[in-house]
């Protein structure tokens, strides 16, 4: 067999649809519309303070901590929360919104209790090293499911999912305009984004709180193979 060939392929589909009790399709696949869609009904009328209040209790029975701010007072959110941590090393993605939040100037102020590297994909394998050794990890959440409290995250050049799983801490800053009712919303955008040519990101990642695992015996282990703690920083947006 030449190495990357398909072998029995016309065969193989034959089969398959004969034992279906139809005719090979050979046209393009055309998505049905179908007649029940109840996806979209769950939280449907719900607004972005209705979809918080469900992403506050979900975030309980994750392990993860929920904080509320405005962009104003965000900076202060942030450094209340990398004291608590006790975080003596920081890593975060290279991402505009940092500027735009104002969360750079507190990142790389001089007199910092803590050393800071921002993701530089000039760097390479160092990027990861440094995730690695860091106690905090920093990143924007892209989509934020309320039902789950999962932070979606689009990783790209200059956002190496290394941030979000190496350190021992995570903090996600959620811009409330992020968060929608469910998994449902996060696929149409991802699937949109596809169908308009737009860049898509390198890996897509769905993360719920700390790592944890249930594997044995049922019982729940929480900071497995990532972060033991995790934060969502909610700021309404500007």
């Amino acid at each position: 067999m030449t190495a990357g060939s398909i072998q029995n392929r016309e065969t193989f589909l034959n089969n398959v649809a004969k034992h279906l009790g139809r005719e090979r399709i050979y046209g393009d696949v055309v998505k049905p519309e179908w007649q029940h869609q109840p996806q979209w009904k769950v939280m449907d009328t719900f607004s972005q303070d209705d979809l918080l209040e469900v992403m506050k209790i979900q975030c309980t029975k994750i392990h993860t901590d929920l904080v509320e701010t405005d962009v104003d007072n965000l900076s202060t959110a942030l450094a209340d929360v990398v004291e608590q941590y006790g975080s003596k090393s920081i890593v975060s993605w290279d991402d505009f919104r940092f500027k735009e939040y104002g969360l750079d100037s507190y990142l790389n102020r001089e007199d910092a209790p803590f050393s800071f590297h921002e993701w530089n994909s000039d760097a390479g394998r160092k990027n990861i090293d440094l995730a690695e050794q860091a106690d905090l990890g920093i990143t924007f959440s892209d989509v934020t499911l309320a039902e789950s409290g999962t932070v979606v995250l689009f990783s790209d050049e200059g956002k190496g999912r290394a941030v979000s799983l190496l350190p021992a801490a995570y903090i996600a800053i959620v811009p409330k305009s992020t968060i929608v009712p469910r998994m449902s919303q996060a696929t149409r955008l991802i699937h949109e984004k596809a169908e308009n040519g737009e860049r898509f990101p390198t890996c897509i990642n769905f993360i719920s709180g700390p790592s944890n695992s249930a594997d044995i015996e049922m019982s729940l282990v929480v900071g497995v193979h990532g972060p033991i703690k995790a934060t969502y920083i909610v700021v309404t947006d500007r």
